[in-house]
């Protein structure tokens, strides 16, 4: 069940409260011989994905086209009739707009039942990857609109994606997703409502969709799933009208990421055999290296060992063709040593600790942005208390709460307190000061 977004945004743009708007259906209702009770509950309800029953959708239709004096369809308001085809608008990249747009607009207005929605699951969630994959594209993207989108304007998208993944890296999610949904809505938002050519509009949506995802990434690291899935599948929509198939295999691969997580691990695996097989040319090594090292994660936790071992050194063989200064702006994650850690994890699974060690030390050893760093030490410490060697995985642990110290994120923080419980557990010397090290790291406010 998702967030109703679309509900939302037309309730604020009619200026009427949940009680005022279950007030009016019940009063419509009664016109037609219904006796309806319902109170803000209700609404509350509907908001959170519950269709209402009978003619309620229709009621809500006309209470909302009086207040607003134009006529509001079904899929206006989120309530299309499942089951049958929407609506020309509803059903295309304007109509995709408007409800990407009211999500962002929800997001920022901390609405409950958006940030508190959980992630969808089975068909909703294989959708929007199974609709990248195939036709029908987009033959015209092309707008008219008010607002003049020019090259400039397409510049400042591409300039903010790039800011605010620094500043992603360097403070966490938390803080960080608050000042990009800030920005979709007062900068994104009325340009793709603009005027613009395919062109442009291809180079809008490819802009956008870049930074849907960084949106998408913040949301997953403050542990709001079910947003950031649905930050994911608008980048992949907005990948789709852009044209650019490795946007789309890049914002796949953060699908794959939020899978493993879930441990949807055979979901994992296909999503990503999918942005390989789609996208094909335009995977690029260092995108290639990333999504074949998570697949590894994914095979080893189903007890599959060749799978994940076949996929290792396809990862290997991809990383070693990465090339600087080739590859686009989304692929600058897939820094040197991020294929070591992931392997070091997927052997670790495997049960295969010196090999692991290994890699993870090598990542370890190798320079990487801050947030990177920190799960490199926590891998390597994690390792090393899993080979005994108590004293080694202190001195790693130490590291990692000192370069976590500052950072609002709700994944460094699973990392920390995972450590902090091996060390625990091992009761060695020393572990106590580290645990308290990782305490002080973790008394940073989310």
């Amino acid at each position: 069940m998702q967030p109703n977004t679309l509900l939302d945004a037309i309730l604020d743009e009619a200026g009427i409260s949940h009680a005022g708007l279950a007030a009016h259906v019940n009063q419509a209702g009664r016109r037609r011989g219904l006796a309806l009770r319902y109170e803000h509950t209700a609404v509350a309800r509907w908001l959170k994905g519950q269709r209402p029953r009978g003619q309620v959708p229709d009621l809500i239709c006309e209470v909302l086209a009086g207040r607003l004096r134009r006529p509001v369809t079904l899929d206006d308001i989120g309530l299309g009739v499942p089951g049958q085809p929407a609506t020309a608008h509803a059903g295309s990249l304007s109509g995709f707009v408007e409800r990407a747009t009211a999500l962002w607009r929800s997001d920022e207005q901390q609405r409950p039942h958006v940030l508190g929605a959980p992630a969808v699951t089975g068909t909703p969630a294989v959708m929007p990857v199974w609709e990248w994959e195939n036709p029908p594209e987009d033959v015209d993207v092309s707008r008219g609109g008010q607002l003049r989108v020019t090259e400039a304007d397409i510049g400042t998208l591409r300039a903010a994606r790039a800011h605010y993944e620094q500043m992603y890296r360097k403070t966490g999610g938390v803080a960080t997703r608050t000042r990009i949904v800030g920005f979709l809505n007062a900068e994104a938002a009325p340009l793709l409502r603009g005027s613009y050519p395919d062109d442009t509009g291809r180079q809008l949506h490819r802009a956008t969709g870049g930074l849907v995802a960084i949106a998408g990434i913040c949301a997953y690291d403050s542990d709001a799933h079910g947003l950031a899935q649905r930050y994911f599948h608008q980048a992949l929509r907005l990948a789709k009208a852009s044209g650019d198939r490795g946007l789309g295999a890049y914002v796949i691969a953060l699908l794959v990421n939020q899978s493993l997580f879930m441990r949807e691990y055979r979901q994992a695996v296909a999503f990503a055999e999918a942005a390989l097989r789609t996208a094909g040319r335009h995977i690029t090594p260092a995108l290639a290296s990333d999504l074949y090292a998570m697949q590894a994660k994914a095979y080893a936790h189903l007890g599959d060992g060749g799978g994940a071992l076949s996929c290792i050194r396809r990862a290997e063989s991809a990383a070693g063709q990465i090339r600087p200064g080739t590859e686009p702006d989304e692929t600058g994650y897939v820094q040197p040593g991020l294929v070591n850690v992931q392997v070091a994890e997927a052997l670790l699974s495997l049960g295969e600790l010196s090999a692991a060690r290994e890699h993870a030390a090598a990542a370890v050893d190798t320079p990487a942005h801050d947030r990177g760093r920190v799960h490199r030490l926590a891998m390597l410490s994690t390792i090393e208390l899993r080979q005994g060697n108590a004293d080694k995985a202190v001195a790693t642990a130490v590291q990692m709460a000192e370069q976590a110290r500052g950072m609002e994120s709700q994944r460094l923080r699973d990392r920390l307190r995972a450590v902090r419980e091996y060390l625990v557990r091992c009761g060695s010397a020393g572990t106590a000061d580290a645990a308290e090290l990782i305490d002080g790291a973790l008394r940073v406010p989310l």
